[in-house]
């Protein structure tokens, strides 16, 4: 099977697995505005986007490089340095879990009303970040070793079926006054269940890897290398919905965020089809590049460009279609969400089409040279929300997230093509084919 048909086949089943969980989480959060409001489902949306922020950062960003560092390792057969790497990652998170409970409830104070909100469902959450981080960090590390559905199956099947759970007998055997924050305690623990089960798929993926080499000097330097510029990244564009709407809080009502929060959780389904893409191909560029082979590198991440790009705007299509009968399913408030929608959209499809530059920079060990652009969109979320929200409301918030993501990720690219001198955007991918094509007729 070509590289292209592994691309597609691999990616369909992992999306198809998404979209299925996708729907039980549109059923829980519309079940949470039907059943207690569009306040109680905006108060839900902070407390994830805040988990989410602090779960990501609790590796420390070992979580953003795990999948790099696990397919060299893997490749070379140095199990004793992907032990080392694994043992250095766990127990980042173990030790920041610590303190997070014992330091981390005063400081919530300090985040205003986003604070408050985390503070009145404190403990729950605590374990909603450590669950949440062990997934993390479980899941790079699988995709790395060639097992993206254990990678990915936890965070994009287990969980919506907890939360279905959760909500299902919180609302049915708990007394209304209570359900909400008993809902949150059901979720934390089912969640934690779940990743205590995924991390003993990846001690079973690792046991195989043999561990007879020796251990490589000064590379838990070169892991931090790697880690402190992505841990960054990683906040800034996997994460950036959930930092949109802790900023957002202060602007809107906590009806519009809510709506908001919808469509952003829509979006992070629609960019997950794009993602899907590369982490199937992944292991394999990561491969070429221990092994030295740049051309074989160059040709993988073009296509999976091009299929990437490619599925971006289908998906971007389809939201223009579905998009008003999915927010249907929340009430007649959350149609002021469609056209919103409709334009994050149209930036998966710009930040596609420049193709993944800041994997590019840290392959070519040039991972700090993402942060300027990250800065600039950061700056440009930052600029765009004071401007355009008090003036235009929901409209404000997704014209200000598109340009930042606009101006990242083309930021991205000229830094890529400068620093290494490769053209990862769609431009390049469709430019290798009609070379090849006149060279054959040559």
């Amino acid at each position: 099977m070509d590289l292209r048909r592994k691309l597609l086949s691999q990616s369909t089943v992992i999306f198809a697995a998404r979209i299925f969980g996708a729907g039980l989480i549109f059923l829980a959060q519309a079940g949470i505005a039907r059943f207690w409001g569009a306040n109680i489902l905006g108060e839900y949306l902070l407390i994830l986007a805040a988990v989410n922020l602090i779960a990501v950062a609790m590796p420390l960003g070992f979580e953003t490089i795990g999948s790099y560092f696990a397919a060299e390792y893997r490749a070379k057969g140095e199990g004793r340095m992907l032990w080392g790497f694994i043992v250095r990652a766990y127990s980042h998170v173990m030790v920041l879990t610590v303190a997070l409970a014992v330091i981390g409830y005063p400081l919530a104070g300090l985040l205003g009303a986003p604070g408050e909100v985390l503070r009145a469902h404190w403990a729950p959450a605590v374990i909603l970040a450590f669950s949440t981080a062990m997934v993390l960090v479980n899941g790079a590390l699988l995709v790395g070793l060639k097992r993206p559905f254990a990678g990915f199956f936890p965070d994009t099947i287990f969980r919506p079926l907890v939360v279905i759970g959760a909500l299902a007998v919180a609302y049915f055997a708990i007394s209304p006054a209570l359900a909400f924050s008993e809902m949150i305690w059901i979720l934390a623990f089912g969640y934690l269940a779940i990743s205590l089960v995924h991390f003993g798929f990846v001690i079973r993926a690792v046991l195989p890897i043999p561990t007879g080499l020796p251990v490589q000097p000064r590379e838990a330097g070169r892991w931090w290398r790697f880690a402190m510029p992505w841990v960054i990244i990683a906040l800034a564009t996997d994460y950036f919905f959930d930092l949109d709407l802790i900023l957002l809080s202060g602007h809107l009502s906590r009806e519009d965020l809510a709506i908001f929060g919808v469509c952003t959780r829509v979006f992070s389904l629609v960019s997950f089809g794009v993602a899907s893409v590369y982490a199937v191909t992944l292991p394999d560029m990561f491969e070429s590049e221990a092994m030295k082979d740049r051309e074989g590198f160059h040709k993988k991440i073009g296509e999976a460009n091009l299929v990437a790009s490619g599925l971006a705007v289908v998906l971007f299509v389809l939201m223009l279609v579905g998009a008003p009968f999915a927010l249907l399913l929340f009430g007649p408030a959350f149609q002021a969400g469609v056209a919103p929608l409709a334009v994050l959209c149209l930036g998966l499809v710009v930040r596609s089409a420049f193709g993944p530059a800041s994997l590019l920079l840290s392959i070519h060990d040039r991972p700090f040279a993402s942060l300027p652009a990250v800065a600039v969109g950061l700056g440009a979320l930052l600029a765009g929300n004071l401007l355009l929200v008090p003036a235009l409301g929901l409209m404000g918030a997704a014209i200000a997230a598109l340009l930042s993501i606009t101006l990242w990720s083309a930021a991205l690219w000229y830094t890529a093509l400068r620093l290494v001198g490769v053209d990862v955007s769609i431009r390049a991918g469709l430019r290798r084919p009609a070379a090849l094509s006149q060279q054959l007729a040559e």
